[in-house]
């Protein structure tokens, strides 16, 4: 199995069940746009998944095991359709529709890690 870099971030969507709803459905299988994954793949985020409880998120994103995350996510808000995604989702998010997605999802700290 290839080396993978794997990332945590967290972040809150508005409290309001029909908002949640709908963020849902934008993510929905084959709902986010095209350009907007071919873009995470192009900076090297080789898979993602996103958890939901409440209005809380959590992310799980694995990378190429040489992914500088600040580059790359610098990189990221340069690609096609990228700005206007984020401006997009931002209605659902605890956040300003002119924050970048390094700005919203907010990284987390491992604490434990069950020994293998």
């Amino acid at each position: 199995m290839p080396e993978i870099k794997r990332y945590c971030k967290t972040l809150q969507l508005h409290d309001d069940p029909v908002l949640i709803e709908n963020y849902k459905k934008v993510h929905a299988p084959g709902a986010v746009w095209p350009e907007i994954t071919k873009g995470m793949r192009e900076v090297g985020i080789t898979d993602m998944e996103i958890y939901i409880h409440g209005n809380l998120l959590f992310m799980i994103m694995d990378t190429v095991a040489d992914f500088d995350h600040d580059k790359a996510m610098e990189e990221l808000a340069g690609k096609p359709r990228q700005r206007e995604w984020e401006a997009y989702v931002s209605q659902f998010q605890k956040t300003t529709s002119d924050a970048a997605a390094d700005e919203k999802w907010q990284l987390m700290e491992r604490i434990y890690r069950m020994d293998t």
